[in-house]
């Protein structure tokens, strides 16, 4: 056998006979037609002549009891080829293929089969393992083998490194890896640990890793030459040691331009481009290096970093943090599919229907105006003002560069590579894209992260033209800028008149929760703004974007915790925002948002497009059901992303009509919080035992005690209810005389003057709001997995804690009321949370919901659908089984006579309120909002709507 010649193809060259092959071989093809051109072409994409290295079409082998066959093509020790028709089973190909092995000579025996129907290739691997395989054919055998690559006819020209063998390089580190995932985080980070453990740390680390991960995606990309950089590492010493001070030379060559480098810079050094692009500026001490740093670092070489997507490109480097940190995270970012949750409704889905609309149209006027939709694209600027690494950016960045690919083919169709010969009509570039991040380390990513996302754009317009296209050396940059956003003045960044679109994930973090910078940036953000102090930290984005695009037409978006559309916040956000003209363009209702990452974080997210100017056409997505339903609408958004005006529940002292008052359960303040039931006025079971084995005649002084965790899950609980108790009674029991003067002593502590004055009166709770008479029991807290908040009646013996919220009056009617799907339909918008929890509040959700007006009639059917529900549920409780229980919706199925109740009840409420049947929450709630407003206009205020529902009670 002859050597084959050596090669002389540069990786950009090979890359661009890929890309004219690629654009030859579209369509359909004839396996007894076509496949030998075919494949002598496919050889020389890499310079080789298919007969210089003699391999044969068409090559003859004998078997026995069987007809001679035909091998597609056999390059004895390398490769076995067979072809099929385009859209032929290549499953069967395969296996046929590897029927052809036993009939071959041993040292004929071939590495590599590949397998293809001209439109996608099946690469097999069966390195020095072929014999294994002759010894245990079967009519699976090919399902065994190591499938070393399978991509299409236009991914060709992205995986050339696959075939490394054709050039006569068989290394190890052309081996593609799987579809970027947690080993793309888990490699970096363990460079970044060993890193680390040898001193270099900081900002140097940050910077080395970042320029690494460039390196490492520029010689997947033909930004390098093939496999230069892997190369370069393997050429270091075993040990390590000169790994550092190598790397460190070469940030300084990639930062120089040719002419100004050094004659004598030996070949590994000269085959790097300049890059520039400041990427490579910065001088950079290198770290000290041994084998584990050459071992990480070439491991790093070997994935294959050309397949990672845009989307989560930048934020694979938030995995490489601390070890800890990196597990507690779990790489968080943000799914692409959540990312365009933002940005389509926000413009992209406008732009795409614009382009469509244009490429409608014929002649003249359709030539203009994409000339015209082109020079829009290039004059958009967007800005993430909480970018972290860029997700966002690389994802917009990527969608308008895919746009302008469409207005470019269509301009000039076929012409379109002859066409850029004459100079580069690409508009959109880099620099339309401004962020603000706070951490230096993922401002950097972010900016690299666009630059790479460019190449990888450039790549895809390569494919169009069927030539190499790139904008190597860099030169333009993205905005990105390493500070406080909050503390920023953002119109020195980019002028608000040049902002298209603001748009983002700032952090979620709740009131509680901040730390005191952040609580500062609060203070500097929203300054003496009126109840500003229960706000999440995220409002500061909305309020600082608020007052950036005043007398401007650019939009936002931000994803926000669902906070600010639900609870006590909304009054306090919206009615500054609302002051300073803002109108709400489109939303998504709450959902859950995830990260596509291990130890995903779950949080329960909104998303809110607004703007200055009003827009005719508002989108409303409901993420209820499995997919997500849109509503377009001419009509406003309400801050609760309902559609209905921009009324706001304010906390209010009293029913806004025809409730009796609701109080909070009486209050102990006898110890301190986390205090066992050994102090104060409760009592274990246990310790109710103890005590009236001391002292029998305390018995009826020892109550069972009920707040939210009692009522709803049956836990045994006592306190000592010392109203009308006889003084020598409470002499007679040490036990009690301690816990008294336990309670006495914790009062006298408190710095508040009014529990102070509770010690002379250790017996007695703190605040005694117990009803004389059977009263209603609303937890404060619940589950927000339940449909409804479990509620119900108990005895005024029943000591309601401050856990508790009671309704002293109530009756059957309210309870139905209370318990409808209409009420829970308002508490779960207009009520907080506690964490994720239901937090129902007495002055934000049941004084401020709207009652009905009911005729005798309507207030029976509700009395007697509630009886039916307390009856329902009464049986189960007889069994023992807990309220909780009853109303665990994944136990639904087990309760079917209860929940047929609630719905009978849903249904004679609902229809109380009016004719037409409600389809959803949001209709109810849209509904309650319209009878709100009413209620608190000035003029309703002015009647007694109370007078005219007791009547039916």
């Amino acid at each position: 056998m002859t050597a084959a010649p050596v090669l002389t193809l540069t990786r950009e060259q090979m890359r661009s006979r890929a890309l004219a092959f690629a654009q030859k071989w579209r369509g359909d093809q004839r396996e007894e037609a076509d496949a030998k051109s075919f494949l002598d072409d496919f050889f020389e994409i890499f310079g080789r002549d298919r007969r210089a290295v003699e391999a044969v079409h068409e090559y003859r082998i004998e078997r026995e009891s069987q007809s001679q066959a035909r091998i597609d093509l056999l390059w004895p020790g390398k490769l076995l080829v067979e072809m099929k028709s385009t859209g032929k089973d290549l499953d069967v190909a395969a296996q046929q293929a590897f029927d052809y092995l036993p009939h071959l000579e041993k040292e004929d025996y071939p590495r590599w089969v590949l397998v293809s129907d001209f439109a996608h290739f099946l690469l097999y691997d069966l390195g020095e393992e072929v014999h294994d395989y002759l010894q245990c054919l079967t009519p699976d055998t090919h399902k065994n083998a190591k499938l070393f690559a399978q991509f299409t006819l236009e991914e060709l020209p992205d995986r050339l490194a696959c075939f490394g063998f054709i050039r006569g390089d068989e290394s190890e580190a052309f081996q593609p890896q799987p579809e970027v995932n947690l080993k793309a985080v888990k490699l970096l980070g363990s460079l970044h640990d060993e890193l680390k453990k040898s001193g270099f740390s900081g900002h140097d680390l940050e910077c080395f890793l970042v320029r690494i991960l460039f390196c490492l995606f520029a010689e997947d990309t033909d930004i390098f030459q093939w496999n230069s950089f892997t190369r370069f590492v393997e050429n270091s010493k075993k040990d390590g040691s000169d790994l550092g001070i190598r790397i460190g030379k070469l940030f300084q060559i990639l930062n120089t331009t040719l002419p100004q480098r050094s004659p004598h810079l030996t070949a590994e050094f000269r085959d790097f481009p300049y890059v520039n692009g400041g990427l490579f500026q910065e001088r950079l001490d290198p770290p000290d290096t041994a084998a584990s740093h050459r071992a990480a670092l070439l491991d790093c070489c070997r994935f294959d970093w050309s397949r990672i997507s845009p989307g989560v490109f930048g934020s694979l480097f938030q995995g490489v943090m601390e070890p800890a940190e990196r597990r507690a995270k779990g790489a968080h970012y943000t799914a692409e599919e959540n990312i365009m949750k933002v940005i389509g409704p926000l413009f992209l889905d406008r732009l795409k229907a614009e382009l469509a609309s244009i490429l409608e149209e014929s002649g003249g006027t359709r030539k203009k105006k994409l000339q015209e939709f082109h020079i829009k694209l290039s004059s958009l600027r967007f800005l993430d003002p909480a970018c972290g690494c860029g997700n966002f950016l690389v994802v917009v960045y990527r969608e308008i560069r895919l746009l302008e690919l469409q207005v470019m083919e269509a301009l000039y169709g076929k012409q379109l590579a002859l066409q850029m010969e004459g100079g580069d009509l690409a508009r959109v570039h880099v620099d339309q894209f401004y962020g603000i991040e706070i951490e230096e380390f993922p401002a950097r990513i972010a900016e690299t992260a666009l630059w790479l996302t460019d190449h990888q754009m450039n790549l895809v317009f390569s494919k169009v033209l069927g030539k190499v296209y790139k904008r190597i050396p860099l030169k333009k940059s993205p905005t990105i800028h390493h500070g406080n956003a909050l503390r920023l003045d953002w119109k020195e960044l980019l002028p608000p008149k040049q902002c298209s679109y603001i748009f983002g994930n700032p952090p979620f973090v709740g009131k509680k929760e901040q730390d005191a910078g952040q609580k500062e940036d609060m203070s500097l953000v929203w300054g003496e703004a009126k109840g500003a102090g229960i706000l999440d930290y995220v409002t500061c984005w909305h309020r600082k974007a608020a007052s950036y695009i005043q007398g401007t037409r650019t939009c936002c978006a931000f994803v926000s915790t669902n906070s600010i559309s639900q609870g006590e916040q909304v009054g306090v956000l919206w009615s500054h925002l609302f002051s300073q003209g803002i109108k709400i363009h489109f939303a998504h209702r709450t959902f859950a948002w995830d990260n596509e990452a291990g130890g995903k974080a779950h949080v329960h997210v909104v998303i809110i497009g607004f703007g200055v100017q009003d827009t005719p056409s508002k989108k409303l997505y409901d993420h209820d059901g499995e997919t997500p339903q849109v509503i377009e609408t001419a009509a406003n958004i309400s801050p609760y992303l309902i559609l209905g005006n921009n009324t706001l529940a304010h906390h209010r002292t009293t029913p806004v009509n025809g409730a009796p008052l609701i109080n909070y359960g009486s209050m102990m303040i006898d110890k301190d919080r986390g205090a066992g039931d050994d102090e104060g006025l409760i009592l274990s079971p246990q310790a109710r035992k103890e005590l009236l084995k001391e002292s029998p005649a305390l018995k009826p002084f020892i109550r069972r005690l009920y707040g939210g965790e009692e009522f709803l899950n049956g836990t045994e609980r006592w306190c000592l209810w010392l109203v009308d108790a006889p003084a020598d009674l409470l002499r007679s029991s040490k036990l009690l005389q301690e816990r008294l003067k336990k309670i006495a002593a914790f009062r006298l502590k408190s710095n508040r003057p009014q529990t102070k004055a509770l010690a002379d009166t250790p017996s007695l709770f703190g605040e005694i709001r117990q009803p004389d008479s059977r009263y209603l029991l609303i937890p404060k807290v619940s589950s927000e997995s339940r449909r409804y908040i479990p509620i119900g009646f108990m005895s005024p013996k029943d000591i309601a804690s401050g856990s508790a919220l009671v309704v002293p009056k109530a009756t059957p009617f309210h309870f139905g009321i209370l318990s409808s799907l209409m009420h829970n339909a308002w508490m779960r918008v207009v009520g907080g949370r506690l964490e994720s929890r239901y937090q129902y509040s007495i002055s934000l959700v049941y004084n401020t919901f709207p009652w009905l007006t009911p005729t005798e009639a309507q207030a029976e059917a509700i009395k007697k659908a509630a009886q039916a529900v307390l009856d329902a549920r009464q049986h189960y409780l007889d069994a023992g089984r807990t309220l909780a229980e009853l109303y665990d919706p994944l136990a639904a199925g087990s309760h079917l006579p209860l929940l047929k109740a609630h719905q009978a009840l849903d249904r004679a409420v609902d229809k109380a309120y009016r004719k037409e049947a409600f389809t959803n929450e949001r209709e109810r709630v849209e509904y309650l909002f319209g009878l709100y407003e009413k209620l608190t206009s000035p003029l309703a205020l002015s009647v007694d709507s109370s007078r005219r529902i007791k009547k039916h009670q």
